[in-house]
């Protein structure tokens, strides 16, 4: 199978930066799609998360290794908070480079590796970048090759679908499939290697976000 590799996370932070720039002047602070989140507190979130992953799998912690970045200050403009987006990607992307095989770091959802890392930072950054979009009404559509290899390393009991956008956000609760209801707010994610996993769906218990 092949694994979300740094490429995918850089691809993923531009595609979402790429969607969001044009609506910097927007009105942010309202809801993010569904969540109870605004459009500005999900942006800090996506950033806060790959930074985090990123710490976590730099210093091969079995532990918390706690919150480098907390959002930005509120009087902080959209236009440079969004600056930071594409940094978070390239900062766990080099360190994934950098990251010896076998090394694995901190996550609540099982020890990650360096393609869990990865992978969890491309879900995070592709799911709450749809987020924003749908609270802003913007259109988002990322590389469909990326969604395909987050869904396959973090999502392995995710339905066969053809389009492999739709399947990620099925996977993270955001829609329905044909056949499949959309999940509940319980979803959940494997994370550590795959050869460990233990053939359980993660459907209603644990968490992603």
């Amino acid at each position: 199978m092949d694994e979300p590799t740094p490429d995918d996370i850089r691809a993923a932070v531009a595609a979402a930066a790429g969607a969001l720039r044009a609506s910097a002047a927007a009105d942010w602070s309202i809801l993010a799609g569904d969540l109870e989140w605004s459009c500005r507190r999900t942006l800090d979130h996506m950033i806060d998360a790959v930074v985090w992953y990123a710490a976590n799998l730099a210093t091969a912690s079995s532990e918390d290794c706690g919150d480098l970045r907390d959002g930005a200050p509120a009087t902080t403009p959209i236009a440079d908070v969004l600056r930071g987006l594409e940094p978070s990607g390239s900062i766990l992307a080099r360190v994934a480079e950098a990251t010896p095989a076998g090394v694995r770091g901190y996550h609540g959802a099982g020890r990650a590796d360096a393609s869990g890392f990865l992978a969890m930072g491309c879900d995070e950054t592709l799911v709450h970048a749809f987020d924003i979009c749908a609270g802003l009404g913007l259109s988002f559509h990322p590389p469909p090759d990326v969604c395909d290899r987050v869904v396959r390393r973090l999502f392995p009991w995710a339905p066969e679908h053809q389009d492999p956008w739709e399947r990620l956000l099925w996977s993270n609760g955001r829609v329905a499939l044909p056949e499949h209801p959309r999940l509940g707010p319980n979803w959940g994610w494997w994370c550590a290697p795959l050869s460990e996993w233990d053939g359980t769906a993660r459907t209603d218990r644990g968490s992603g976000d």
